[in-house]
């Protein structure tokens, strides 16, 4: 859920800022690109240098730094639109209440007041502090105005006492960011089902047919349901493109009748299925036990049909949202939009290898999305990342 999110972390002075550490750690981890912006005060309870080193990007301390003998501007508003989250922890008093009162005399505090992304604070103070009727009123003027408040946990206290108002543990805070994202996520508690990639036709132990395909399409897709809040099953060709994120449910396959068993087993249960895979229309009538001679001058094979996934899926569709692609080498959409009739599909999504820079082996693809509607949506070339973003807020918007 945090893998690819631009996480702006904010740092304030109270002693939990040693805590930031692990929390930086862990958002990495996590696959967060994070950056920190850190108070004055902030720096007598931990080094900029190992905020700096852990997430790998320079620490932001005010508006004007010097970096390498060079003064830089820190423009707080670049900062704030680069952030798909804003997390200040620890959250001090001082900073609360000018939060509140608009108060804007920091770098933080300037970035706060020009940010648009989802805020959340994680509160840190002594006992009285964090009991005292302002500090209640205050949090709860940031809950009416959006933020998202981390409650102080119960535990020993710098001053000794013990009580109310220690931060949140950094793994709590983490936790707490991915299921609050994930219940506002559009496609939460959604169920994806995609294949991607090719299939291979073994002709023997050392030979096989297969395609051109890597897979990238249809893994950014999945990836972008799953950072879209949606449980998502991959399964996949013997490719692998983009490392994805363990709670992804990859099922490793290798042949066209294995694709088929597969898809057939996992559609019943989801909400959409999106058939980018290349699957191959044909395999060996005989795979050979042993690796063939060379023999004859021209060598004769035969090829049988393998099992239509899209048109076996016709006889179980109930409520699916069912998305198919189809590449041509020649610029002629009717052959997709046939298809996209003939086999029942919601959409398919056509591109052709008469398109520089789209189809099979590259980072960019141009796409039309066709919907059985009668209306259509081009994509301009785009790395395929973005491209599955696109198509997602295309999907969402129209079924979700």
């Amino acid at each position: 859920m945090l893998a690819g999110k631009h996480i702006l972390l904010g740092v304030t002075g109270g002693i939990a800022a040693y805590k930031t550490t692990f929390l930086v750690r862990l958002l990495v981890r996590q696959g967060a690109k994070v950056r920190v912006i850190m108070t004055s005060s902030a720096k007598d309870f931990v080094s900029p240098l190992t905020l700096s080193t852990l997430s790998q990007h320079p620490v932001y301390l005010d508006f004007v730094d010097e970096l390498e003998g060079t003064l830089q501007w820190n423009n707080h508003v670049e900062l704030a639109k680069w952030a798909d989250l804003f997390l200040i922890a620890p959250l001090t008093s001082n900073t609360l209440a000018k939060m509140v009162s608009g108060a804007c005399d920091n770098l933080l505090l300037a970035t706060y007041m020009s940010s648009s992304c989802k805020v959340f604070v994680a509160p840190a103070m002594d006992l009285d502090m964090y009991a005292h009727p302002v500090t209640h009123e205050n949090l709860s003027v940031l809950r009416s105005r959006g933020v998202e408040v981390i409650p102080a946990t119960s535990g020993f206290l710098a001053s000794g006492l013990e009580g109310e108002g220690r931060m949140a543990e950094p793994e709590s805070i983490v936790e707490q960011l991915i299921d609050r994202l994930q219940t506002e996520a559009p496609l939460h508690q959604k169920k994806v089902l995609i294949n991607a990639g090719p299939t291979r036709e073994s002709l023997d132990p050392v030979r096989f047919m297969s395609n051109h395909s890597t897979g990238t399409m249809g893994y950014e897709l999945a990836l972008s349901a799953y950072e879209l809040g949606a449980e998502v099953t991959l399964i996949s060709g013997p490719v692998c493109p983009i490392v994805l994120p363990e709670e992804i449910n990859c099922i490793h396959i290798t042949t066209a009748a294995e694709m088929h068993d597969e898809v057939m087993a996992h559609f019943s249960t989801v909400d959409i299925f999106i058939a980018s895979a290349a699957v191959a229309d044909y395999t060996f009538e005989k795979m050979h036990p042993h690796k063939l001679k060379k023999g004859e001058e021209v060598l004769s094979l035969n090829l049988v049909r393998t099992k239509d996934i899209l048109t076996n899926l016709a006889t179980l569709k109930k409520s699916q949202v069912v998305v198919g692609f189809a590449l041509e080498s020649s610029n002629d959409p009717s052959k997709a939009l046939s298809k996209m009739k003939a086999k029942g599909l919601d959409a398919i999504v056509y591109n052709t290898l008469s398109d520089s820079g789209a189809g099979f082996g590259t980072d960019t693809n141009k796409v039309t999305l066709y919907k059985k509607d009668g209306s259509h949506t081009d994509f301009p070339l785009q790395p395929k990342r973005q491209l599955a973003k696109a198509l997602w807020n295309d999907f969402i918007e129209q079924w979700f």
